[in-house]
């Protein structure tokens, strides 16, 4: 045992030699390290307050484009914006189809999208029912969501498709620009 070089009471040494008696050096022993520590995605998130600053925004309806000009709004109806993204949501639940839809313009707004279709389908008739009585959940749900507190400040307008892009079974939905 090394000394120290302050002098030390000669009962705190005794004692001190008696508190360790019987105490062993544990054998060292080299830990491996765990699995490597892996931080997932970094995902950016969306600041309202940075999307829209103007006043209370109005709920929307297919085809509302009152707050867009007048050639962009002739554009977007026509169906002439290239379309960047789809979502396809046949064969979803509505609580499925929820999700999608909230994380799909969410997504589609953070890369920059513009123009994005999503395609509800047209519903489902029943064989008893008159032909023209069709039953579309989604098609009937996804304009309520895209009205959203959490969805509609990042829309400036949806309509219906065009035939070619399943017409009343699927929405072209515009989006803000990303500040």
């Amino acid at each position: 045992m090394k000394q120290p070089t302050q002098s030390i009471n000669p009962q705190d040494a005794e004692a001190w030699e008696e508190a360790l008696k019987g105490v062993k050096k544990l054998p060292e022993t080299e830990e491996k390290p765990e699995a490597p520590l892996i931080i997932g995605e970094i995902r950016q998130t969306i600041d309202y307050r940075n999307v829209y600053r103007g006043n209370k925004l109005t709920p929307l309806k297919a085809g509302d484009v009152d707050n867009i000009d007048r050639r962009t709004a002739d554009k977007f109806i026509r169906g002439e914006f290239k379309i960047e993204r789809r979502l396809d949501l046949h064969g979803q639940t509505e609580k499925t189809a929820f999700d999608l839809v909230e994380s799909f313009v969410k997504k589609s707004y953070l890369e920059g999208c513009r123009c994005v279709l999503i395609i509800t389908g047209k519903g489902t008739r029943k064989e008893n029912d008159d032909w023209f009585d069709v039953r579309g959940v989604l098609k009937d749900r996804v304009p309520q969501w895209l009205n959203t507190p959490e969805l509609r400040p990042l829309i400036l307008s949806f309509c219906h498709a065009r035939p070619s892009d399943g017409g009343d079974g699927a929405l072209y939905v515009l989006l803000r620009r990303k500040h």
